[in-house]
């Protein structure tokens, strides 16, 4: 007979505690612990048994284990075959989070059509909305997606047997929060249904060679929804973002086993669905304004590509006794180094002066090689003294006041040089041994000092 009883999951890690505690002590959260409902005996686990795995179950060394090349089956859209790594590997099973209305479920129905263009046998699940809902969708975006199979669920039962009945090549769940399984008494979206749909969903996309994109919530903080076992589990780690008041969205991989980390796919927004952005340096320098104190250009690398993005900075006296310190897009304790830096080093009076800094266009930057470009515009504002409007800032910078070299400086080079920029200001060590474009200045500097005075020269 089966019996329920109390268990109390942690929202972030999912660890389990018979009794509830304020503090977890998996992942040293705190008021994280939610208590759910399970079944114990006979009726947690029987009427549903997983199906065999098609892999090899014996040890087996690694020099006899056959490898088979398979073919990417690639979106038609280039900015998100680019964040995949090439395009969609079968058999993956790929997380996307992201706000709400950000855009995930237009993109997926772009893929699921494009997909479907192509002969392939594409499987679209909503637990979120109806079948009339979705095909109103597709036909606002003027898609075509006659072949296109829908499939309104929340069942994961009625799911995988769908599944197993119309053999897809696609599946995409929208989203893992409405999914629950039968057996687990918990509500859907509990920490313990989570985890149990996408363990079968994982299952499904390894033995059937099928690959399956799931969309899931976001916290208040931007993060998933859900225990951190969630992204541990899938193959990639997809995040949508982007500033509801632009129309700019940025796709970005977090974690991918079948390619580079940290890539970006930048979109459009507009009445059609999502477009691809080809060049998207040039948008986000479209609106820059020239002669203005406290604006400078980095050449930043997002994964494999370079990218030009204007950094704004606004110094100005304090009214309070504490100065104030915000960044948007940029990292607030990077902020408050450089400016500590630019204090001890360089002298600059910065303690009474409050501090607004921003990665225009909504990017958010997080290598240390925009540090100079942040220096620089701070110092700028500070002085009320404008930069060049062709100059470029790349480089690290340390807490000595030194600037350290940077990866792929060739890369972020030519992106300058495409882009209209005449000069470039860079570490000193990365000038040795690197091809430089015809009509590019490229200016070494071994401090921050140096670079300041290079800059207002």
């Amino acid at each position: 007979m089966a019996k329920k009883k109390s268990v109390y999951v942690c929202g972030s890690c999912g660890y389990e505690s018979p009794k509830w505690m304020g503090r977890c002590p998996g992942c040293g959260e705190w008021n994280t612990m939610i208590e759910e409902k399970q079944m114990t005996g006979s009726g947690r686990k029987g009427a549903f048994q997983p199906a065999a795995t098609s892999y090899q179950t014996k040890p087996t060394p690694l020099k006899d284990v056959e490898t088979i090349q398979e073919a990417r089956l690639h979106t038609g859209i280039g900015e998100l075959d680019r964040v995949l790594g090439g395009g969609i590997v079968p058999g993956s099973l790929v997380l996307i989070g992201g706000d709400p209305g950000i855009g995930k479920s237009t993109l997926l129905l772009q893929v699921s059509a494009q997909l479907t263009n192509q002969q392939q046998r594409v499987l679209y699940i909503s637990g979120e909305e109806s079948m009339k809902q979705t095909k109103l969708r597709a036909h606002r975006l003027e898609m075509p997606t006659d072949e296109l199979i829908v499939y309104s669920e929340t069942n994961l039962h009625e799911v995988i047997e769908t599944i197993a009945e119309i053999n897809p090549s696609f599946v995409v769940v929208d989203s893992i929060q409405t999914m629950f399984h039968p057996e687990v008494t918990s509500a859907p979206g509990s920490v313990s249904q989570v985890r149990e749909c996408t363990s079968e969903l994982m299952r499904i996309a390894k033995t059937k060679a099928i690959a399956i994109f799931i969309v899931g919530h976001v916290t208040k903080e931007g993060a998933i929804a859900g225990p951190r076992l969630l992204e541990h589990m899938v193959d990639t780690v997809l995040y949508f973002e982007g500033e509801r008041h632009h129309s700019y969205r940025m796709v970005r991989a977090v974690k991918n086993r079948f390619g580079s980390t940290n890539e970006m796919g930048i979109f459009d927004m507009k009445e059609s669905g999502l477009h691809e952005v080809e060049n998207p340096s040039e948008i986000f320098l479209e609106e820059r304004s020239t002669g203005a104190s406290g604006s400078t250009v980095v050449a930043s690398m997002e994964g494999t590509r370079p990218l030009l993005v204007e950094i704004q900075a606004l110094v100005s006296p304090t009214s309070l006794t504490n100065a104030r310190r915000m960044a948007t897009g940029i990292d607030h304790s990077r902020v408050t180094l450089l400016m500590a830096v630019l204090e001890k080093r360089v002298g600059l009076l910065l303690q009474n002066q409050d501090a607004y800094l921003k990665a225009a266009g909504g990017v958010k930057l997080d290598e240390p090689a925009i540090d100079l470009a942040v220096a620089v515009s701070i110092a700028s504002s500070f002085q009320d003294t404008p930069t060049q409007p062709h100059d470029c800032f790349i480089g690290e910078v340390g807490l000595t006041g030194e600037i350290r070299r940077v990866s792929r400086i060739e890369g972020r080079l030519n992106e300058a040089y495409k882009l209209g920029f005449r000069r470039v200001i860079m570490p000193k060590n990365n000038l040795d041994g690197i091809r430089i474009p015809d009509g590019l200045r490229c200016v070494g500097v071994s401090t921050v000092k140096e670079a300041l005075q290079a800059a207002f020269s």
